[in-house]
Order: C-alpha cells, then structure tokens, then sequence
C-alpha cells in the first residue's frame, strides 16, 4: 500500500488544526482538577503535537513508550504505573511545557470509579476527527457522497486474537444500483487506537479487486475501493466479499457500525481466540456518536465456537455494535 502525497499534506493539516482543547484556560483548568488522562490529553493537544511526534520526543531523551501506550494514556484506559511509565510522564511535562510534577500530582490522586484498566471506547472528540479525515480521504479518491449503491445485506466476521486485539473483518456485501454506471464500492476501516492502517492489509475475497488505498496515520483509518469487473445498470444486484487484516492496535472493547442511513439486513458475528475469552458481551444502538448508547442486550457467548452475534433485519440510521468486558 502507497501513501499519496496529498494524502501526507492532509496528515499534515490535521496536526496543526485548531482545536478545543487549544484554549490556555482549558489547559490550566485541566491541570488543576484532573483526571490525569484529561490533562495530558488536553496538553498534547495544546501544544499540536500528535502522538508520533511525542513519542519521538521521548525517545530522544532515552524514554521508550509507544504510540498505543499513549494514547490508551490520554483516554483513560491505562494509567502509569511502573517505574519507566513515570519517569516517561515526567519527561511529558517538560515536553509539553508543563509545570514541573503537575501531571505526576494527577496520578497520586485514587482512581475515579469507572477508571480502570478497561479499554476506553473511542471519544466523541476522536470520532469526529476520524470523519474530518474520512472527508478528506474520500475527496482524495473523488468519490461522490452518493456512491450510487444501496446495501440489501451486509454480514461482517470480526476476529478478536490472543491478545485481544482486532486480527480482521470479512463483509460479504450485497448492494443494489441506483444509478447506471456503477463499478466500485469504497470500503472504510477505522482501527483500534494504536492501529498502524500502514500495516493493515485489504484483502478482495469475491466478486471485486482492490483500487486504490489511503490511510491516515494518527486516526487509524484506512480506505480502499473495491473494482467490480462489470458496470451494473440502475436495479442491478452485485455480491462481493472483502477483508482487511489488522493485529496492529491494542485490546479491543468493542466494534461499532455506523448507517447514515435506514438500510438492509445487517448481521455481525465476533469470534473470540480460545485463549483470550471475555467475561460478558452485549449489544447497543446509539442515534450518534454524541448521543447516550441504549438498547442494551446481554448476548451469550457459543460454546464451541466462542463467538457472540447480532442481527438486524432492517437497519435504522445510527450506531449499532456489541461490546465485551474482559474482566
């Protein structure tokens, strides 16, 4: 996979982008009444810096911490702890020009209820960056924001490996044309945080081949079109199967699908690695990302093929996903 050059101006962009979190009152005020996770997010977004780049920053003063690290660090879904991690976020302060011991204050103060080790869903914040990039991704490839498809069926194999990571998704696909002409669909992967959508491999399993690729590398989001060999005219059906192959990131908490749109028939299956089993699973809807997730349906885990799964037989507009606890 190649990264475009207008591809790496638009990363570019991104890392200077005015932010929320810009506003020195925001930072001071962080800083201040915590949590740890709220502060240092807050701060690496103060001083632009993106996760890459203070990690090399570190590095060069003989500090090791990877990008997953960190961002599981500024999301609250790990805390430092062993004796390199705090000499790491003493290095933070003065990387990111802070007083000295107030993110190491931060962390002598108990753990808030809710504030474990789990791996923290993804923000709101960060699900809107991810579609700024998306937009810019898109445009990239000249896509049209109708790409004259409607889904009829859509059934996705997520795949959770033995450190509890994403290893993959399949799809099979069934769309309908609405139009005449048609002979792509542009599939969209969002990795977990820590993913390296470098790293990450698309796979054409029936029925299409692989276009052209883009990723964005702080976001985690990668995508790809899909070539059928034929042009289907307006009412035409086409089924096709593609992949992608991760195992990049950190653990995963869940998998989430977004419809813009009332829809098909939606079926989603998560298999488990025998040596890395949760303790429970359920399903959720959201109507945004902003919005509070309900819905809630506990969902058994199979005994011989360690999987959960959903179906939806007429999608509605939203979020629709299973999440797991794993301890």
């Amino acid at each position: 996979m190649r990264q475009g050059t207008r591809l790496a101006e638009s990363a570019s962009a991104t890392d200077t982008a005015r932010t929320p979190d810009d506003d020195p009152a925001d930072l001071a005020a962080a800083l201040r009444t915590g949590p740890f996770h709220t502060a240092l997010r807050t701060a690496i977004a103060a001083r632009r810096l993106p996760l890459q780049r203070v990690r090399h920053h570190l590095a060069q003063q003989g500090v090791t911490v990877g990008v997953t690290s960190l961002s599981y660090w500024q999301q609250g879904a790990r805390r430092p702890r062993r004796a390199e991690s705090l000499r790491a976020v003493r290095a933070l302060e003065e990387i990111l020009q802070l007083p000295e011991e107030s993110l190491i204050r931060l962390l002598a103060r108990p753990v808030e209820r809710g504030d474990g080790e789990r791996p923290a869903a993804r923000s709101y914040r960060s699900l809107v960056e991810a579609s700024d990039v998306l937009r810019t991704l898109l445009t990239e490839l000249g896509c049209p924001s109708d790409g004259g498809l409607h889904t009829i069926g859509h059934h996705e194999r997520v795949r959770i490996g033995a450190r509890r990571e994403m290893t993959g998704r399949e799809s099979q696909h069934i769309v309908r044309a609405h139009r005449d002409g048609v002979d792509r669909y542009v599939a969209i992967y969002h990795g977990d945080p820590g993913c390296a959508p470098d790293r990450v491999r698309v796979r054409a399993l029936e029925n299409c081949r692989t276009g052209r690729v883009r990723w964005h590398q702080d976001t985690g989001v990668l995508v790809t079109e899909l070539l059928f060999d034929t042009r289907l005219r307006a009412g035409d059906t086409h089924l096709f199967g593609y992949g992608f192959e991760d195992g990049t990131a950190g653990p995963a908490a869940e998998y989430v699908r977004g419809f813009p749109f009332a829809g098909g028939q939606y079926a989603l299956q998560i298999r488990f690695d025998d040596r890395a089993l949760p303790v429970r699973c359920h399903r959720f809807t959201q109507h945004s990302a902003a919005a509070p997730r309900g819905g809630r349906q506990e969902l058994t885990l199979s005994g011989s093929h360690r999987s959960v799964h959903l179906v939806e037989p007429q999608v509605r507009a939203g979020l629709l996903g299973i999440a797991w606890d794993w301890e």
